[in-house]
């Protein structure tokens, strides 16, 4: 027995379709082994699964013997009652993860594909290892469909198995008090989590944890401990502190003869929504309460999301696999086998196949299809005119250095452009090398005006030249907005600011990923507005420094 009162594993185990699943977050280790042995008999889905092995289809084999369709199930459909282990959950496509939170909503598979057409009862639980590094994270439209996100989970001190199978027997009457519904709910609106599914998540973790404890009502406790477990992991913001009146009355006189029991007196709503708060407070993760922003999805290979990941593209050769399509082998294109015997099985009966020869005709065949993607280079564009140049220098040089560190993991390359006086100059061009890089960041001096529009031409133009060499350009540019160099000398600063609204429009248009930092003191809003013109993210960072600027190209 566990004295020390039900984890999440426990809360799991009760009802583990019921709850969808758990995301254990962080590297292999004896803990997380422990984890995975207590679930019991589970199947583990292959890396690089394909649709018909995981919901099911033709079985060609079958098929040709028979003369007519057969089919055979997925794997989960075999899993049903069950839990299926996803590996590296931090590196599946979004074309996966959609077809797992549907089986997840629905709890069926349905085939209709390749002469095959049928549903199955697919009542699965997921248990998502996510061994991401940084931000890199499972989707979150998955994550979001199961209740527990667990950080580097501890060696569980398990309830015994009859301890379970009592729960799950008292688990459907465990009755829920409309209190404990409304201290959820408002806890979930304190902390920021906005989906109503984690409510519903939450509520199942307190009758869970009371259907452990032998109870047939929920009480605070419970609702304690499933919005620890539940709610905190997903909160993206600090609970709001209310302002406390300087001067309290006193209270009223205590009267002996009204006095309640403990026994006769229930804790009021509000009462029970301060304590679930606190508790959830408590045990807020270290990041959010540093003040950092709440974990996103971040996966490896998402547009967007740094990793060195660039644009999808669609290869014949290598990669990914994606699937097969109708087509004609050839020029590089390689022919699908099965995909091809499964499109043909389904006429053997009327093409009059027999003696163990297979027809196939040029309808019948398939080819494959594979994704790959481009590696990124970060172009960081620099202000290096004015007052502030030294100290956007120095933060631009840390984040170049800070990128660098990082390239060849990433596959990523780095180049920086700086622009002050007249002209912008590309001080560093797209390169992998630290070495080199901190040899020409030493030299880069500061001052003058601010050719702004100079800076984007420049931008641009190199992201042009990366596009055309295959990779896929991003943008960091840090400055404060306030060009006043034009693109033709002493044409004043309307012009400066015409110019730079013109080239802004310009890296709109040709499709470049970028992120501006304004570094002003007091940001303003046309610096946000060039921002918009270019179709560019806007962050303010007054306080400017180099992992922020590193952490903004990697966003």
């Amino acid at each position: 027995m566990n004295d020390a009162g039900p984890g999440a594993l426990d809360l799991f185990r009760v009802d583990p379709a019921g709850f969808g699943g758990v995301v254990l977050r962080g590297p292999p280790s004896e803990a997380r082994d422990a984890w995975l042995a207590a679930l019991g008999p589970a199947r583990r889905l292959p890396p690089g699964i394909d649709d018909a092995r995981l919901l099911g289809g033709l079985d060609v084999a079958a098929t040709l013997a028979a003369g007519r369709p057969v089919t055979a199930a997925g794997l989960l459909a075999e899993a049903d009652g069950g839990v299926v282990i996803v590996p590296m959950a931090e590196r599946i496509g979004d074309g996966l993860a959609g077809r797992l939170a549907a089986v997840l909503d629905t709890h069926e598979v349905v085939v209709e594909r390749d002469g095959a057409g049928g549903r199955s009862r697919a009542r699965v639980a997921l248990v998502l290892l996510d061994e991401g590094v940084e931000d890199e994270r499972v989707p979150e439209a998955l994550a979001e469909r199961l209740a527990f996100h667990v950080e580097q989970p501890s060696t569980p001190e398990l309830f015994h198995v009859a301890q379970i199978a009592a729960a799950r027997a008292r688990l459907a009457g465990v009755a829920v008090p409309a209190e404990a519904l409304a201290a959820l709910c408002a806890t979930a609106a304190a902390v920021g989590v906005a989906t109503a599914r984690a409510v519903i998540f939450a509520l199942r973790a307190a009758r869970a944890a009371a259907a452990l404890a032998g109870r047939d009502t929920v009480t605070e406790a419970d609702v304690a401990l499933a919005a620890r477990l539940v709610l905190a992991p997903r909160a993206t913001r600090l609970p709001p502190v209310e302002a406390q009146p300087e001067d309290t009355p006193p209270p009223p006189p205590d009267n002996p003869g009204d006095r309640d029991t403990d026994e006769d007196r229930a804790p009021s709503p509000d009462a029970m929504t301060e304590m679930v708060l606190a508790a959830v407070q408590a045990a807020l993760p270290d990041k959010l309460l540093a003040g950092g922003r709440a974990r996103k999805s971040r996966r490896r290979g998402d547009a967007g999301s740094g990793r060195g990941a660039g644009e999808r593209r669609l290869s014949w050769r290598r990669g990914r696999p994606t699937g097969t399509r109708a087509g004609q082998p050839g020029g590089g294109k390689r022919l699908a086998l099965a995909a091809t015997l499964t499109a043909a099985a389904v006429w053997q009966k009327a093409r009059g196949a027999s003696g163990g020869k297979v027809a196939i005709r040029a309808s019948d065949l398939r080819i494959r299809r594979f994704e790959t993607r481009a590696e990124a280079t970060v172009i960081v564009a620099v202000d290096a005119s004015g007052s502030a140049a030294l100290a956007r220098l120095a933060e631009a040089k840390g984040a170049v250095e800070l990128l660098l560190a990082q390239a060849y993991v990433l596959r990523t390359q780095v180049a920086l452009i700086a622009f002050r006086g007249v002209a912008a100059e590309l001080v560093l061009p797209p390169t992998r090398s630290l070495t080199r890089a901190r040899r020409v960041l030493g030299e880069m001096a500061g001052g003058g005006g601010t050719p702004l529009a100079a800076g984007l031409d420049a931008a641009c133009a190199l992201a042009l030249g990366v596009r055309g060499k295959g990779r896929t350009p991003r943008l960091v540019l840090l400055t404060d907005g306030r060009g006043n160099v034009a693109r033709v000398p002493d044409a004043g600063r309307a012009q400066a600011e015409a110019d730079a609204l013109n080239a802004a429009m310009l890296l709109r248009g040709i499709g470049i990923d970028t992120v501006l930092i304004d570094t002003a003191p007091r940001p303003r809003p046309a610096t946000a507005e060039l921002a918009a013109a270019m179709g560019a993210r806007y962050l303010a960072l007054p306080r400017l420094d180099a992992e922020a600027v590193a952490r903004a190209a990697a966003a």
